[in-house]
């Protein structure tokens, strides 16, 4: 099996207007819809430039060219959808965010999910309201092909902080993980990209994404989120993983020293991790001899952490034969498939048809 679980669909602009009440209709016809890129340039473009059917087609912007040139041509058995309007939900017009996340969860569960069963939605949030996003997650939570719940990693606060329990306690109540995608540092209420300011180039803004992951992955568990939702999945999309056994070697060490800072840590730090957080293989780290990489994926659980995806169709994606190709043989069967079918209760394909 495979389940790909970074999938970028493009929605039609003129059919998201059809689920946007006034007066955020108007707005977006105008050409207004909020916070967006910072103006970096890409050589490569967003996409990638094969991304295309034999008729021009970008093959993200449709259900059927989606299935017919990702899900057949790679044989995945399932793919979760994650919308682009992570960043309109850091807005500082808290309204409009909202419903633009809201228009875009009603697209694509209206017209895509009925489509193909291999198709996984992951619904988007806004941030910039926990209550709204709440509220957005009860209306859809008990959706059968709605299995997460995602938000920007560009954020006001790390994410442990407990201005956004509402969205983690009406999360857990429908069993979902929330997840968090790279992309919106620097847009909207997130604030400047990096601790240093606003980096010069798109190579090193590009570059300097996981250290949002690790911001938030220790506001995570320093803040006691998983002590007060104990049943919280965290998932951390496309923002690397060779920084993960460091940065849990400094927790831990700090946590011995300063435990009295947190006195709701019960056992140290990356025990914690471990057991409630998950990674995305794309975009995999690359060495120049491969077997750094599996002596890094050995350091931790990542038979039980790590989870297969292509970031389809953006310019760095990882097929499903390259990711086979840098991972040890004893982690292809979980992280291609086993790990994402537990956590997403996906229902296991019978190969031998």
């Amino acid at each position: 099996m495979i389940i790909d679980t970074d999938i970028h669909p493009g929605a039609d602009r003129q059919r998201i207007l059809d689920f946007l009440p006034e007066p955020w209709r108007t707005r977006v016809i105008s050409g207004n819809s909020g916070p967006g890129h910072l103006g970096y340039w890409n050589p490569n473009g967003v996409n990638r430039a094969d991304a295309l059917t034999p008729e021009g087609i970008y093959i993200n912007s449709r259900p059927d060219t989606l299935s017919q040139y990702h899900f057949d041509a790679y044989a995945i058995d399932y793919g979760l959808l994650n919308s682009g309007a992570i960043a309109t939900g850091l807005s500082p017009e808290p309204d409009f965010a909202a419903a633009y996340c809201s228009a875009m969860n009603d697209l694509y569960i209206g017209d895509w999910l009925p489509t193909d069963p291999r198709f996984k939605y992951s619904l988007v949030v806004s941030t910039a309201d926990p209550a709204q996003a709440a509220d957005e997650i009860h209306r859809h939570g008990d959706h059968p092909d709605v299995v997460q719940v995602l938000m920007a990693s560009g954020a006001y606060y790390g994410y442990g902080h407990r201005f956004y329990h509402p969205i983690y306690e009406a999360a857990v109540a429908y069993d979902l993980p929330v997840a968090i995608h790279p992309g919106s540092e620097g847009s909207g209420v997130s604030g400047q990209p990096s601790v240093t300011g606003y980096p010069g180039s798109y190579f090193e803004w590009h570059t300097n994404l996981a250290g949002s992951y690790m911001a938030h992955l220790l506001s995570l568990v320093a803040e006691g989120t998983f002590q007060k939702f104990p049943t919280l999945r965290f998932v951390l999309i496309e923002g690397g993983v060779s920084w993960l056994v460091p940065i849990m070697w400094r927790f831990d060490k700090n946590w011995k020293a300063l435990r009295m800072t947190v006195p709701w840590l019960d056992r140290p730090p990356s025990e914690i991790v471990y057991e409630h957080v998950y990674f995305t293989t794309q975009p995999i780290e690359e060495p120049e001899n491969r077997g750094y990489l599996h002596q890094l994926l050995a350091m931790f659980p990542a038979d039980k952490m790590l989870m297969f995806a292509t970031d389809f169709p953006h310019w760095d994606g990882d097929t499903p034969d390259f990711s086979m190709r840098m991972l040890p043989k004893d982690l292809l069967e979980p992280v291609m498939w086993r790990t994402a079918a537990a956590l997403y209760k996906l229902p296991v394909v019978d190969q031998a048809h």
